[in-house]
Formats: C-alpha cells, structure tokens, sequence
C-alpha cells in the first residue's frame, strides 16, 4: 500500500459517500505525513512500502486497544465505531499467518538460533517479528513462545 494508492481510494470513498472509510484514509495520510516529517522527509515526503506498512499497522494496533479499552469500560457502544475502522485497516495490511504458520516459524527460528530455553526468548521474538513483520500479530508470536518454554 503506497500514499498514491490510498489517495486515490480516498477519492473513491469520496464518490462513494462512504463517511467511516474516509475518515479512516484521512487519519491515514495525515499520520503519514507527520511520519515523513519525523524522519526528515518534510510534509510531502514519500514513504518507503514499510514505513507504509508501519503507519497503517499502529493504527490498526490503536484500534484494537480501543476496543479493548471501550469493552472492559463497558461501552460496548463506543467500541462498534472502532471495529468498523479496524475492519478498514485490516483490509490494507498483508494477509496474517495462522497460529500454526507462527508456530512453525517460532520453532524453525528458534532451530536456527539455537535457542533452546527461556533465556533466548527476547532474542528468539525480537528476530521473528523482523522477519515476520505485518504478517503476524506481536502477541500471538509472543505467546508461542511463552508456551514453549514454559
């Protein structure tokens, strides 16, 4: 997903009067412009595809701890308008891997590394999520090796 892409899917939701998808790309671009603006690019600065990935990936993670947020306050309410956002988002970011993808690659890079116990497991997450970076939920990797040194 580039900033062209999502400037042109802004221009269809436009024509579509589709209010919360446009809300959502607006959100979007401006975070990426404030991203550009951050690593030096200036306010119409391009970003890489990963800075890209990056950006749409934070918001997708702030959804979800609204979510989380709104339900354990009890405004379930609340939390509706947020799911429909992170269903947006979904839409823009890589396909997940399943839990059984994740644990094969948990193991396969742990064989790799040698890690073989709990002392290697900061090493172990940290080189999985570079390699399995927007494929795969930070959690669920985490988890899985939790339960493998457990």
């Amino acid at each position: 997903m580039t900033q062209a892409q999502l400037k042109e899917m802004m221009k269809d939701a436009m024509r579509a009067k589709e209010a919360t998808k446009l809300s959502v790309i607006r959100s979007l671009l401006s975070a990426m412009t404030n991203e550009a603006v951050t690593k030096g690019k200036g306010p119409d600065g391009v970003l890489t595809e990963d800075e890209t990935l990056t950006v749409i990936m934070r918001a997708a993670k702030q959804r979800k701890d609204s979510i989380e947020q709104f339900e354990k306050g009890g405004r379930p309410e609340l939390a509706v308008a947020e799911k429909e956002e992170l269903a947006i988002l979904e839409t823009m970011l890589p396909a997940q891997m399943s839990r059984e993808d994740v644990t094969a690659a948990v193991q396969a890079k742990a064989t790799e590394l040698g890690v073989t116990d709990k002392t290697g497991a900061n090493k172990l997450i940290g080189a999985l999520m570079k390699d399995l970076k927007g494929k795969a939920d930070g959690n669920v990797v985490k988890e899985i090796i939790e339960g493998m040194f457990a």
